[in-house]
């Protein structure tokens, strides 16, 4: 890959001589005699480098270097001078240059610090493209699903993202919380900050509360020196809580007092610090039933609970077991360096049949293992037992006088009333959205 270099001097002899000495290097090169032309290029072409004389027609190159930081930021600019000024020099630093040198005296500095300034765009650039791609991978558009229930959610997560109140990520275990966090993170206000997520199932009271707060050096046995928390780690940016539900209740306290005051004491410390995060939290517990059971704090259930978004387990998306299914084929048929592997009708059907009580994750898990024992199509038998040898769903028939008998008459009769709007029927019927398509389920009703 060929770096190029602008070269701004309104000197021509000097700037052609700067020129060949630069393209001996191998650079490409992009000469301007003064700032308005300079800029120009810039604007034309992608440039890494700029080499360019402070004194010039029309400008001075210490105040241009900031409009070369603020259009093209990734861009490093080594400033020429004839005249040593400590003055320039120091602003020219404060302003964003990547060096400021004086003409004659430091001309075999030239060569070493373009190899640097390159380097360092080429990092930039690198960064740049991983932080693109994380983002695209944790973007909405990148979320796999068409069914009603997954596109609700989907829909409220878009439009608290925007905001920053704090979120409270419920359901059960491998659904894709986390995903969801980061997904409404990487569209917020505080994208390109950190992401900083803490799994609070993980460790003890003691560890759990270092590893949030942070700690002195000293505070306990093993505290060789200062530790950053968590809490400090997502200041400007978002902090995940995965499984808080498991948060030792003392902890509720001190957290509840950060979201409050947005001030935190690190462990063994006395002097408070301030922290600016936007919190996301996640449990597949009842938080209601474990504050109303005194197991979870309510003042801090409901300082979380400001805006709840329960995600549906697998078997409420059965529409989405394909395409998930497929991109995870191909993930693996990726992985393993197969061609993308075929799904047969019987493994899908064995797939879309099947309860999931381990939800996304545990489908995750089969594929992967299905790859790896498939060659180039995934049938039945690659499947584990318990779901090649799945019970029969009973098919008892229901007395016109039962109870459920009256309730599926009853569902359909408001389907059709509704016109098969299921959001809409739910509510009529006073359930949620999610117990309806477990009715739906259940009665075998389209």
């Amino acid at each position: 890959m060929t770096h190029k270099i602008l070269i701004i001097d309104d000197e021509e002899k000097l700037r052609s001589l700067l020129a060949r000495i630069v393209k001996s290097e191998g650079f490409e090169v992009v000469e301007a005699k003064d700032l308005k032309s300079g800029f120009k290029k810039l604007e034309q072409t992608d440039i890494d480098v700029v080499l360019c004389d402070v004194k010039l027609p029309d400008g001075n190159g210490v105040d241009f270097l900031q409009n070369i930081k603020g259009s093209f930021p990734l861009t490093e600019v080594i400033l020429l001078t004839a005249f040593g000024n400590i003055a320039d020099g120091v602003q020219a630093m404060k302003n964003g240059a990547f060096d400021y040198i004086v003409k004659g005296d430091d001309n075999d500095k030239i060569i070493p610090l373009l190899y640097k300034a390159v380097e360092k765009v080429h990092l930039q650039k690198k960064v740049q493209q991983l932080e693109k791609r994380i983002g695209d991978k944790y973007s909405f558009d990148t979320i796999i699903g068409k069914s009603k229930g997954i596109e609700q959610v989907i829909d409220l997560a878009k439009k608290v993202a925007k905001t920053d109140s704090t979120v409270l990520l419920t359901g059960e275990t491998g659904t894709g919380k986390e995903v969801f966090a980061q997904a409404i993170h990487e569209n917020s206000n505080r994208v390109g900050k950190s992401f900083v997520a803490l799994n609070c199932s993980t460790f003890s009271k003691e560890i759990l509360e270092s590893e949030l707060f942070g700690h002195k050096q000293g505070a306990f046995t093993g505290a060789l020196k200062d530790k950053k928390g968590f809490i400090e780690e997502a200041n400007g940016g978002t902090l995940f809580l995965d499984e808080i539900g498991e948060m030792p209740i003392e902890l509720q306290a001190k957290l509840l007092r950060v979201l409050e005051t947005s001030e935190y004491i690190p462990v063994g410390d006395t002097v408070p610090k301030k922290s600016n995060f936007r919190l996301i939290a996640a449990t597949n517990r009842d938080l209601k039933t474990e504050s109303d059971e005194h197991r979870f704090r309510s003042d801090l259930y409901f300082r979380l609970n400001i805006f709840e978004i329960k995600l549906p387990p697998l078997r409420e998306r059965v529409k989405d077991i394909g395409a998930l299914s497929l991109s995870f084929v191909k993930q693996f048929s990726e992985k393993t360096n197969k061609k993308t592997l075929e799904i047969s009708n019987d493994f899908l059907q064995k797939l879309e049949s099947y309860s999931w009580p381990g939800n996304i994750r545990e489908l995750k898990n089969i594929i992967e293992r299905s790859v790896i024992l498939s060659d180039t199509v995934l049938t039945a038998d690659v499947l584990p037992y318990e779901m090649q040898h799945q019970p029969e769903k009973p098919t008892k028939s229901m007395s016109a006088f039962s109870m459920q008998s009256i309730e599926k008459l009853h569902i359909q009769k408001v389907l059709n009333y509704t016109k098969g709007n299921k959001a809409e029927t739910a509510r009529l019927l006073e359930i949620g959205i999610a117990t309806l398509y477990r009715k739906l389920e259940e009665y075998g009703i389209q």
